[in-house]
């Protein structure tokens, strides 16, 4: 006989939508498609779901996940290093049970494909036993952490064999030894370093809360068995700076010794909540026995694509104030793996960005009900520069929005969390940066930051390239000690510095000439205030600065109100009745093309 189902899920659009209730003994097999379900996923005991060749589930509830039942999901990827390195995980699923709602994941949910729906669990090495093997597979437990509001090494939390990672909680996972020729639907389960893994249990869904810190890290990532959008997640998660951390090693250790380690990790910001983003690779450095830093890097990661994030991608992000941020459904999309829009690591071979024929985002089916073939694939108009410290090289980029201010901007600027004796970075707000997104002015000049801790080093720079931006055919490092301008658009900057840290010899210009004697504008030369009670922006003028342009952006760089021409007037008012409850991004830009800006909040008073 047969099994049977009952399963009323309807795809994104449809008019109708109910649960998907698979029944004791049943299954439903998905291939190379979506299953959308508006509501909670029952899968009743040994009643499973199988995904597969790329399949996905996408689920459209607000709120908190109420799927329930013993049986399982199904659905696999791929890890990409040896039995020597990590990968950053973040699973799909947790235990399943007849309770409602997300449930902790451990390693033991873990499985070996041996057919269509078939699989094997894995086995888990004892802690004595570090190297984690194909097949059959075993998985060594003593590779198994999380990371939560931590900033040091040493708070990295053993989690080994045992079901307590929480649903958005990421772990570390090393990969295995050998090779395993099982193939199905044309791929093996480990031709060598790329062991695929059958993750099974209760899928997660719904509001997925993530804890974070002021100025700590936390380990977390896609926690749904479908991809998502990350970049709307960043734009989104307001109590984090809104920038994704990945980690790169060197393959082919072939180590567990610390010291001969080589990693480190890549940057993501997605500027916009609807666009590719700008990705710096890693600097891979070696590490001291205590976690910390050998001075001088080792070598450089991939340039991956990471606007669309794979299912049990890991990422760390970096919190900006204390509390949580949340992953939601809405977040969620259909798009299998493509170097184009969405890679889990891979080896160097497969990570390069692949541009889109079109100028568009191709159809992606999503959750939010988003038209992405209205979306522009253009990336985010930038420039990439090769920053050469001792054997490596860092990538800094400077991109461009018009939404964004000359300071820090949540999820625009990504700050270095390296540490290294020897960097050079983009010096900001007394932090530093890998990734500094401006709104362009012929007349920006932005501060270069060198350090060399412990001794004298050389420093090279140069342009690597424009991308979709043609604001100015030069770039120039300007020297303010010697007042000397020198062209790196075609050539390598270099100087020698004694030891320290400097952060405001060197900037990066556009022109050779200096700012000449217009007056200083500074964070006190207007004051920006939203009168809540009376609905209106009021910005004080008191130098009388000519204003071209006031505008006001919301969180996803979306202009909301911009007024020309003001004049030089001592104050402006702006109504600010038609705007929704959020947080705002004034700007105000004076006649010679500076500006300044500042985030507001507007919210309903009863006065």
């Amino acid at each position: 006989m047969k099994p049977t189902l009952t399963f009323f899920a309807m795809l994104v659009g449809a008019s109708v939508f109910a649960q998907l209730y698979v029944s004791p003994g049943s299954y439903v097999y998905s291939n190379d498609q979506f299953v959308y379900v508006k509501q909670d996923v029952n899968l009743a005991n040994s009643g499973n779901l199988y995904l597969r060749n790329g399949s996905q589930l996408l689920q459209g509830v607000n709120g908190s996940s109420t799927n329930s039942g013993q049986g399982k999901l199904s659905v696999y990827q791929e890890g990409t290093v040896d039995n020597f390195e990590y990968n950053y995980w973040c699973s799909p699923v947790g235990n399943a049970s007849a309770a409602s709602g997300n449930e902790s994941f451990g390693i033991t949910m873990l499985n070996q494909p041996t057919g269509l729906i078939t699989s094997n669990p894995a086995s888990i090495l004892p802690m004595n036993n570090t190297n984690g093997q194909s097949n059959p597979l075993a998985i060594s437990q003593r590779w198994i952490y999380k990371f939560i509001t931590s900033n040091n090494y040493s708070q990295w939390v053993a989690v080994n064999s045992a079901t307590s990672l929480a649903a958005g909680e990421g772990f570390t996972m090393k990969g295995t030894a050998g090779t395993d020729g099982t193939t199905i639907q044309g791929v093996q389960n480990n031709p060598g370093a790329n062991q695929r893994y059958d993750f099974r249990g209760k899928p997660n869904d719904g509001d997925i809360q993530i804890s974070v810190a002021a100025g700590q890290s936390t380990l977390t990532g896609n926690p749904y068995p479908s991809a998502i959008n990350l970049s709307q997640f960043l734009t989104n998660a307001t109590n984090s700076t809104g920038i994704a951390y990945f980690w790169e090693q060197e393959k082919s250790l072939n180590t567990h010794v610390l010291v001969s380690y080589s990693g480190g990790y890549g940057a993501y910001a997605p500027v916009t909540m609807m666009g590719p983003g700008i990705y710096t690779p890693a600097v891979f450095y070696n590490y001291e026995v205590d976690g910390d830093l050998i001075p001088g890097s080792s070598g450089v990661g991939g340039n991956y694509t990471r606007y669309i994030c794979p299912v049990g991608q890991g990422f760390l992000i970096k919190g900006s104030a204390n509390g949580t941020v949340t992953m939601r459904n809405q977040y969620r999309v259909f798009q299998k793996e493509d170097p184009a829009f969405s890679q889990f690591e891979r080896p160097s071979s497969f990570g390069s960005d692949v541009a889109t024929t079109s100028q568009f985002m191709p159809d992606i089916p999503n959750v939010a009900g988003f038209d992405y073939t209205q979306v522009s694939s253009a990336p985010v108009p930038q420039i990439r520069f090769s920053a050469k410290i001792g054997n490596g090289i860092r990538t800094l980029v400077l991109g461009f929005d018009p939404a964004a201010t000359d300071g820090p901007d949540h999820a625009m600027d990504a700050q270095s969390g390296d540490g290294n004796a020897i960097d050079m970075f983009f010096a900001m707000d007394s932090r530093e940066y890998l990734i500094s997104v401006i709104d362009f002015a012929i007349d920006k000049r932005i501060p270069l930051g060198l350090r060399n801790v412990n001794a004298p080093a050389t420093f090279q720079i140069t342009m690597n390239e424009m991308i979709n931006f043609n604001g100015s055919q030069h770039v120039y490092v300007h020297d303010k000690l010697n007042d000397t301008y020198f062209e790196i658009t075609n050539a390598v900057y270099e100087v020698t510095m004694p030891a320290g840290v400097n952060t405001d010899r060197f900037e990066l210009t556009f022109t050779e000439s200096s700012l000449g004697t217009a007056p200083v504008l500074g964070a006190d030369s207007f004051v920006i205030l939203q009168d809540n009670p009376k609905q209106e922006l009021r910005i004080s003028n008191p130098n009388h600065f000519e204003v071209k342009t006031v505008a006001l952006y919301d969180l996803t760089g979306k202009l909301v109100l911009d007024r020309t021409n003001l004049g030089a007037l001592g104050e402006y008012q702006f109504s600010t009745a038609g705007l929704s409850e959020a947080v705002y991004i004034v700007k105000v830009t004076t006649a010679d093309n500076r500006d300044i800006g500042q985030k507001v909040s507007i919210f309903r008073t009863n006065n």
